[in-house]
């Protein structure tokens, strides 16, 4: 894939978590800034979303999570990346996810957390500014 193509982010609900508006908004607003989104839907098992995004070729993970599981699931996507030789996709994430465990997703490799609250603007701009980095530069 060459740097002029566009951005492929996988979109994914991890877990029982059974609301996916949100992951629709962002997968839309990433869609209209001109990135390659693949939604996943609801129910998806790490295993599920890691595999997707290594079959899609993805630059990027965005994970969505309501249910609180969100340091057991964003750590076993990292870890799976990890024994899949695939760290270079990078994860980011968002959804109810209490300040005190920002700290320890990104210290475990999540790159970015987005609370409620977060401009679907300021995750185009992120990713934009963070996800793929030119080859050589």
């Amino acid at each position: 894939m060459g740097v002029t193509d566009p951005i492929r982010v996988v979109v994914a609900k991890p877990g029982l978590d059974g609301h996916d508006r949100g992951a629709k908004v962002i997968a839309r607003a990433l869609r209209d800034a001109g990135m390659e989104v693949i939604y996943t839907g609801l129910h998806q098992t790490p295993e599920q979303i890691v595999d997707t995004a290594i079959q899609e070729d993805a630059d990027a993970i965005g994970l969505s999570i309501l249910s609180g599981a969100h340091n057991t699931l964003f750590a076993k996507v990292i870890d799976l990346l990890g024994e899949r030789d695939a760290l270079d996709i990078k994860v980011f994430g968002g959804g109810i996810i209490p300040e005190a465990d920002i700290g320890p997703l990104k210290e475990k490799g999540v790159a970015e957390i987005f609370t409620p609250g977060a401009t679907t603007t300021a995750i185009v701009d992120w990713v934009n500014a963070n996800v793929r980095q030119p080859t050589g530069a």
